[in-house]
């Protein structure tokens, strides 16, 4: 099944064929045609499967025709819970749109904000923002959501699992009654469902479920070791298989740095992402990552959604994530776009609640490898898979559904 055959304008299939996409994916075969009928939408569909051309294309393809934007206002608004998240899909919409005439912008804390206020004086067709600064510019009078017509919560799962439900709910409050919804998520929890409920009416219902075509291939594999042995043991990784680049994953600022550190002494050119950076100095970090031109970067959770690589290889969990869907979303980060990949984590003794969650969201073992050299004093068992462990004392708590205030990106 072509593009074409979705009922996509010949500008609008034009950029897809010279991004290299031949046939639709099946999240985009399902979403396009309904997004085009003007249907509001709940859509699910793992990491890496074409979510963001599937509510992006429709949308240009429905703007076409719309008059042109009055100054502060904006037709389409795109919530992101990252700002990379906010780059990287406002970058897509202008690879799609680079044959039309409309305009988009993306819009997030951490950088001036008077560009941003200029761009919103000339009028926006398309607005990709973080919900903090997108509440912040209104505040300001900047922009005005009176000629809205699409709303779409890109990774919803995702802003809700950082806190940002009480500013969603404000933003949803200014907007206009008659608009077209959409909710794009890696998974449909009990907070997405909820959301969904109180934001939007009669949406049509998508689950991409996983099979041969729609999951990535990604090999998967850990190591059991210390957590005074992980930063040898990555360095003697690193060395011995040859690795030119890699993802590294770990769960503090501070971690970060430290590691970076202690790469470098051992001749591994590294660089930390993390919210406490600028965000010019993450922007070129990740183009700089993009264009191999860094070879590993450390980076906190809240770059995992935001670093879209098509020919990423590895992905390194030095530290597990506390929530099994975040390891998901990480090892997302590779196997994209068809290609394959391979993910590695480093598991010690005090990981061993979070494996257990990890290979139960599986629904298998996580396949274990012994290094020479690097064997854990401190034993892991194995898991439990098919029951639920014990939360550990000091693993993030779940936001009731309510929510809470969340941080401002």
């Amino acid at each position: 099944m072509p593009f074409s055959s979705l009922g996509l304008s010949d500008p609008i299939v034009k950029a897809v064929a010279e991004q290299g996409y031949q046939t639709p994916t099946p999240i985009q075969q399902q979403a396009i045609p309904v997004i085009l009928a003007g249907k509001n939408l709940i859509a699910a569909a793992q990491t890496g499967t074409g979510k963001t051309a599937s509510f992006v294309l429709p949308i240009l393809e429905n703007l076409l025709d719309a008059p042109a934007v009055r100054a502060k206002r904006i037709r389409a608004l795109i919530l992101t819970p990252t700002r990379e998240l906010a780059v990287q899909v406002e970058a897509n919409i202008a690879l799609y749109g680079k044959h039309l005439h409309l305009t988009s912008l993306a819009m997030y804390g951490g950088v001036d904000d008077a560009p941003q206020k200029q761009r919103l004086i000339e009028g926006v067709d398309i607005l990709v923002a973080t919900p903090g600064r997108l509440l912040d510019m209104y505040t300001q009078r900047a922009i005005h959501f009176d000629e809205l017509e699409i709303l779409v919560l890109d990774e919803a799962d995702r802003m809700l699992d950082m806190g940002f439900i009480n500013d969603i709910n404000k933003i949803v409050e200014r907007l206009p009654l008659k608009r077209q919804n959409l909710v794009f998520s890696a998974t449909l929890s009990d907070q997405v469902r909820f959301l969904a409920r109180t934001a939007i009416e009669d949406a049509v219902e998508i689950a991409i479920a996983a099979d041969e075509q729609t999951t990535p291939q990604i090999k998967q594999w850990l190591v059991t070791v210390d957590k005074e042995n992980k930063s040898a043991l990555l360095s003697y990784l690193i060395t011995e298989n040859q690795w030119q680049q890699a993802l590294i994953f770990i769960e503090t600022k501070r971690g970060a740095a430290k590691l970076v550190s202690q790469l470098e002494k051992r001749g591994n050119k590294a660089e930390a992402l993390h919210s406490g950076r600028s965000q010019a100095v993450r922007t070129q970090l990740l183009e700089d990552f993009k264009a191999g031109k860094l070879n590993f970067m450390v980076a906190t959770g809240i770059a995992a959604r935001g670093i879209d690589i098509d020919a990423l290889t590895r992905v390194i969990n030095y530290d597990l994530p506390d929530q099994a869907d975040d390891y998901v979303h990480r090892i997302g980060r590779t196997g994209r776009a068809g290609a394959s990949g391979e993910a590695i984590s480093f598991v010690s003794r005090d990981d061993f609640r979070n494996l257990c969650a990890i290979e139960n969201r599986l629904g298998e073992f996580i396949p274990r490898k012994e290094i020479a050299g690097f064997a854990a004093k401190l034993a892991v068992p194995a898991s439990d898979v098919g029951h639920a462990p014990k939360k550990p004392q000091n693993a993030r708590r779940i936001r009731s559904k309510n929510g809470t205030a969340g941080r401002r990106s």
